[in-house]
C-alpha cells in the first residue's frame, strides 16, 4: 500500500523540482529552452487529468447503476473516439494551428471533468466520456508537435526522450492520486482537481510564444491524413505497445493473484527505470540512430515477459519492472522520433498523429489480446504468448525499418559512406 500511494504521489513534486534544477543546469543549452520546459509540464498537466479519470471511471460508472461490462464500453469508446480524430487533428496541426488546437482540446479536458459532476444518466456519462477522447487527441497531438518544433534537430530524439518523460511520470502518479481522492473525499473533489489541472496548463499555455510554422494549407485527403514517413516506426512500436498494454491493464491483478508485490510498486520501478534511461541514454540516438534501442529494448521486455511467465517470485517481479522500464523507456522516444525527424514543420502533426495512432492501437489491442489469453489460458500463458510481439518488432525492424528512408541509422549510415 505504501508503494501504490507514496511513491507515485511523492514523484510529483520531485518532476517539477527535477525540471526546475536541469534548466538551472542547462539554461545555456538549447535544448531547454522556455518554451521546452513549459510544453513539457502542459504535457505532464494533460496526462495527469487523462490518468487520474482513466483509473477511477469504472468506479464512476459503477456509482451510476452501470455494471463492469457498461464500463469497459466506456473505456473502448474513449479510445476509438481519440484514435478517429488523431488524424484530423494532425491535418490541422499541419495547416499552422499549432496554439488554436492546443487551446480548444485544453478547454475541453477542462470542461469535461465538470460535465461528469453534472451527469446523473450513463449516456451523458458516455456522452461526456466520448468527448473527453476527442480533448486528448487535441491537446496530446498538440504537445507532441510543438515539442517536434522545438527540439534542435542534433538533439531530437533526447529532446522527446524528455517530452515523453513526462507521459511516464503522469502514468506512475496518476493513479494512485486519483484512486485516493475517491476514496478518501468524494467524486466531486476527484473531478475538481482533475479539472484544475488543466487550469494550470492555460496558465502556462499562454506563457508559450510559439514561432509562426509558416505552413502551406494542405487539402483535406487520406494523403494529409497519414504521414508515409512515419509508418515505419509506427508499425514497430505497435507490435511493441502490444506487450506495454498487456502490463498496463493486467500486471496489477496478476501481482495480487500471485501474491507478489503490488502492481503500484512496479510501476514505480518502471518508472524510476525510465527517468534514468532517459536522463542518461536518450542522447545516444541521436548519435548511433534507433536501432540499439529497437534490439536491446525488445530483448528487456521479452526477459521480463519470460520472467513474469515462467519463474514468478518477488526477486523477478523486481528485475521484470526493471526490464520493462528500460524497455518502454528506451523504445518509445527513439520509435517517434524516427516517424517524425525526417518529416518537415508543415508535415510533423500528421506524423505525430501517425505514431501516437499507433501507440494507442497497440495499447488497446495488447489489453484485448491479453484478456482473451487469460481467460482461455491463464496469465503466465498469455506473458509466453504475448512476448513473441518483441521477436516480430525486432523482425519488422531488420528487414524494413531499418533499410527505410525515415530511420536515424540508415541516415548515419549514409553519411558514414559519404565520409569514406
Amino acid at each position: 500500500r505504501v508503494a501504490d500511494s507514496v511513491i507515485p504521489v511523492v514523484s510529483c513534486p520531485l518532476f517539477f523540482y527535477f525540471f526546475r534544477e536541469i534548466f538551472e543546469m542547462e539554461k545555456s543549452e538549447k535544448l531547454w529552452s522556455r518554451n521546452f520546459v513549459l510544453i513539457i509540464v502542459i504535457n505532464f498537466l494533460v496526462f495527469m487529468n487523462h490518468i487520474m479519470l482513466l483509473s477511477t471511471f469504472p468506479f464512476y460508472i459503477e456509482s451510476l447503476g452501470g455494471s463492469e461490462a457498461l464500463a469497459g464500453l466506456a473505456a473502448t469508446l474513449f479510445s476509438f473516439v481519440a484514435v478517429l480524430c488523431r488524424p484530423f487533428v494532425g491535418w490541422m496541426l499541419d495547416n499552422g494551428k499549432r496554439r488554436t488546437i492546443l487551446a480548444i482540446g485544453l478547454c475541453g479536458m477542462m470542461l469535461m471533468p465538470l460535465g461528469y459532476m453534472a451527469a446523473s444518466v450513463i449516456f451523458l456519462a458516455f456522452v461526456f466520456r466520448m468527448v473527453h477522447g476527442a480533448a486528448l487527441a487535441l491537446s496530446n497531438t498538440s504537445t507532441a508537435t510543438i515539442a517536434s518544433d522545438v527540439i534542435p534537430r542534433s538533439r531530437f530524439s533526447e529532446g522527446m526522450g524528455m517530452f515523453g518523460m513526462a507521459t511516464a511520470l503522469a502514468t506512475s502518479c496518476a493513479p494512485a492520486l486519483g484512486l485516493y481522492l475517491m476514496n478518501s473525499f468524494s467524486y466531486t473533489v476527484l473531478f475538481l482537481c482533475a479539472a484544475g489541472s488543466i487550469v494550470i496548463a492555460v496558465i502556462l499555455f499562454l506563457l508559450l510564444r510559439l514561432k509562426p510554422v509558416g505552413a502551406t494549407p494542405h487539402p483535406l485527403n487520406v494523403k494529409a491524413l497519414f504521414s508515409k514517413s512515419a509508418v515505419p516506426a509506427s508499425a514497430i512500436a505497435l507490435v511493441f505497445m502490444l506487450t506495454f498494454g498487456a502490463l498496463e491493464n493486467f500486471l496489477a491483478k496478476y501481482a495480487a493473484e500471485k501474491a507478489l508485490p503490488s502492481g503500484g510498486l512496479f510501476f514505480a520501478i518502471m518508472a524510476v527505470m525510465l527517468l534514468i534511461v532517459r536522463f542518461t541514454l536518450g542522447k545516444y540516438a541521436d548519435r548511433k540512430g534507433e536501432g540499439m534501442f529497437v534490439y536491446s529494448c525488445n530483448a528487456a521486455m521479452f526477459a521480463a515477459f519470460l520472467l513474469l511467465s515462467l519463474a514468478p517470485n518477488n526477486v523477478t517481479f523486481i528485475l521484470a519492472a526493471i526490464l520493462a522500464g528500460y524497455g518502454f523507456g528506451g523504445l518509445e522516444p527513439a520509435l517517434q522520433s524516427m516517424a517524425v525527424h525526417s518529416s518537415s514543420p508543415a508535415e510533423r502533426g500528421s506524423a505525430n498523429s501517425t505514431f501516437l495512432c499507433a501507440y494507442d492501437i497497440g495499447i488497446g489491442l495488447g489489453g484485448g489480446i491479453a484478456g482473451w489469453l487469460i481467460t482461455a489460458a491463464g496469465y503466465e500463458n498469455m506473458f509466453l504468448v504475448l512476448s513473441a510481439a518483441n521477436i516480430i518488432s525486432v523482425l519488422m525492424y531488420v528487414f524494413w525499418g531499418r533499410h527505410d528512408l525515415s530511420s536515424l541509422s540508415y541516415a548515419l549510415r549514409q553519411a558514414q559512406k559519404n565520409e569514406v
